[in-house]
């Protein structure tokens, strides 16, 4: 399948986006027991995801996406903890090393997946 770049490109701004939104708002109290879980299988899904946009089979590229989305998690909790202050009212969570280290699970169980299939 050939995707355009431009498409590519839209894809992601668009899933960036929702991502954003999805991690700003508080969650719902039914999945509040299970937050970490969810980071893990965020960011397996995500490195996933960008991998098979990309049709990524070179290592380079790979811990590029890797990099990026590690970077993105921190980002994500620096702009909860932010938002908190900045609004003067907790719209969502706190700042959590523990979120930071399941995203970094997540990350690393894909590239594990990653090495074994295309290794």
């Amino acid at each position: 399948m050939n995707i355009p770049n431009w498409a590519r490109v839209l894809l992601i701004m668009i899933c960036f986006g929702v991502s954003v939104i999805g991690f700003m708002v508080k969650l719902p109290s039914v999945f509040r027991h299970v937050d970490k879980e969810m980071h893990t299988l965020f960011y397996f899904l995500a490195a996933a995801f960008l991998n098979v946009l990309f049709n990524n089979k070179n290592l380079i590229w790979h811990i590029v996406i890797f990099i990026v989305l590690y970077l993105f998690s921190m980002g994500i909790e620096y702009a909860q903890e932010y938002s908190n202050k900045f609004l003067r009212r907790r719209i969502h969570g706190r700042y959590d090393v523990e979120d930071i280290q399941a995203n970094l699970k997540g990350l690393v169980l894909f590239s594990i997946l990653w090495i074994v299939f295309v290794g």
